[in-house]
């Protein structure tokens, strides 16, 4: 039997580490991505089926067609993010600094949303910005909503279905951000006569920069592609892309088209992550920020 020297086996462990990894990778992710690839550059109908024909035109066309829901996207989806971090990072900074023996707690009630179905929580919201509902009534008593006026089927609804959905992506990551910092450089600047408002600005906040990044990543990446949002609380004058694609793949039956947005969506994520990792650089991200 042969029997590798210490050497050899020490050098090959690393690759029995990462061996599972990458089996699951190529079976859950570059062979359907293989497939999808050569689905996006066919050509046919759904009744005769469809042929591996080489064509490209298929991603210029899709580009042509669905530009509206390609631009609606990014922007219901940088809106999202910007309202995610409005709203999380007073929540992230409290739940580090301020919250005390509730930590946990309040840790546990920012995650607490993904014990429930992501369907039922956005129907949820169908139910909260009904027109009839307590929230509309309480809104046309003040007279911030107008008697015809609606909150539901609205652009509005639409983001800020996206922003309650995605908020836990954008506090987590600058919850752990904010915890990483070292209290004593807060006391220094303070000690040094600066005001609170200067030390969060000049020390905190800098310091906060990996975490506000990676949530924004985490944010707006799965937001550009979200179709639940969209097709619940809003109207066909509201979809993103994900439901253009959805309705290409599961009721049109227009694979290629279908692949091809997919491919499309993809490719701009991507890029925006190597824009990420340009910024930020990929060994530490603390390091980044100073």
């Amino acid at each position: 039997m042969l029997r590798l020297s210490l050497r050899r086996r020490r050098a090959l462990l690393p690759y029995l580490f990462l061996g599972p990894g990458l089996l699951w990778l190529v079976v859950f992710y570059l062979i359907p991505l293989a497939n999808q690839a050569n689905v996006s550059l066919q050509t046919g109908d759904p009744e005769l089926g469809y042929t591996f024909t080489w064509h490209f035109q298929t991603y210029v066309d899709a580009i042509k067609q669905y530009d509206t829901q390609f631009i609606r996207s990014i922007e219901y989806a940088a809106v999202a993010t910007i309202l995610c971090l409005v709203i999380g990072f007073p929540l992230a900074y409290f739940i580090a600094y301020k919250a005390g023996r509730f930590k946990n707690l309040m840790l546990l009630l920012v995650v607490l949303p993904f014990f429930v179905s992501y369907v039922l929580r956005t129907v949820a919201w169908q139910l909260i910005l009904t027109d009839d509902g307590w929230l509309a009534d309480r809104m046309r008593d003040v007279g911030l909503l107008s008697e015809d006026g609606r909150l539901l089927a609205t652009t509005g609804a639409v983001i800020a279905g996206i922003t309650y959905n995605f908020l836990p992506f954008m506090t987590l990551p600058l919850y752990v951000s904010l915890e990483k910092i070292d209290r004593r450089l807060i006391e220094a600047a303070t000690d040094l006569y600066a005001s609170h408002a200067t030390a969060f600005r000049k020390v905190t906040l800098p310091l906060a920069v990996p975490g506000i990044f990676a949530g924004s990543l985490l944010t707006f990446i799965p937001a550009t592609g979200d179709f639940v949002n969209a097709a619940l609380l809003g109207t066909p004058n509201q979809y993103m892309i994900g439901n253009v694609i959805q309705s290409k793949f599961l009721n049109i039956l227009d694979y290629p088209t279908a692949a091809a947005l997919s491919f499309i969506l993809m490719t701009f994520i991507l890029i925006g992550i190597f824009l990420y990792a340009r910024v930020l650089g990929t060994r530490n991200l603390t390091e980044a920020a100073l």
